[in-house]
């Protein structure tokens, strides 16, 4: 871990008014938020289990994602994050984490004070209520994963969190013409889903046999929306963006 200098919380403005309406001035507040930054490099943990921050983090840049490990060191990954995200949100509320927040690429952090949230939100009514629409919506995501985990087959499973991932960077300026980065793994989808590597593989493979997706290296090509989420059963409301979902 490396500690930089210089400001982003433009991304943090992105990502909220993706689900909700900001004043010029609210805005401003945000950017204004003391911070430092920091750069983690992957496999790195911002933020590990059982710890008890004195801050939020929120990606600049990079993807990170929230993990728990079992005794016999089995990972589940609860949740994939994009620039912008604020992933242990929560801490400010609840003082000891009960999970890890790690990086998969080298992303730059921003580590916001608990205080200054706190001042923030005093100052700011109208952005508490925002920051807890923003936890609302983690927990609508947590429970489409769950049935996701628990009803669909691996098909939907896969489908569904390209067709999820897609439209957060959609939302937030990252990603359009169905074209977008995607840096994780197969062994981070597995973990994610509850599939075996080989599993994934092989759901990945007959999406590109269908004609549906496109990989080349970290990036993700959708050559069927329309198919893609029906193979995905998926209904974006969960998200509770304000941008229009691409056509």
């Amino acid at each position: 871990m490396t500690i930089a200098s210089g400001s982003g919380l433009g991304l943090m403005v992105r990502k909220l008014t993706s689900i909700a309406s900001l004043s010029g001035e609210e805005q401003q507040a945000i950017e204004a938020l003391p911070h430092v930054i920091r750069v983690f490099e992957p496999g790195e943990d911002i933020v590990r289990d059982k710890d008890r921050p004195a801050y939020c983090c929120i990606l600049l840049s990079g993807w990170g994602y929230r993990y728990k490990v079992l005794a016999d060191g089995k990972r589940q990954i609860l949740s994939f994050h994009i620039p912008g995200d604020i992933p242990d949100l929560q801490s400010l509320h609840l003082r000891v984490m009960d999970h890890s927040v790690g990086v998969i690429t080298t992303s730059s952090v921003g580590m916001i004070p608990h205080e200054a949230l706190r001042e923030l939100t005093r100052g700011h009514p109208n952005l508490a209520a925002i920051l807890w629409r923003d936890t609302l919506i983690d927990a609508a995501i947590f429970r489409e994963w769950m049935t996701g985990i628990g009803r669909r087959t691996a098909h939907g499973r896969v489908a569904h969190l390209l067709c999820e991932l897609y439209l957060k960077l959609h939302a937030i300026g990252l990603a359009e013409h169905f074209r977008c980065d995607l840096p994780i793994t197969q062994v981070d989808i597995g973990d994610a889903l509850g599939l075996s590597n080989v599993h994934v593989n092989r759901m990945l493979q007959d999406l590109r046999a269908r004609g549906l997706i496109a990989l080349r290296g970290r990036s993700l090509a959708i050559e069927d929306w329309v198919a893609l989420t029906r193979v995905a059963e998926f209904d974006p409301t969960y998200l509770h963006l304000v941008k229009p979902i691409p056509a």
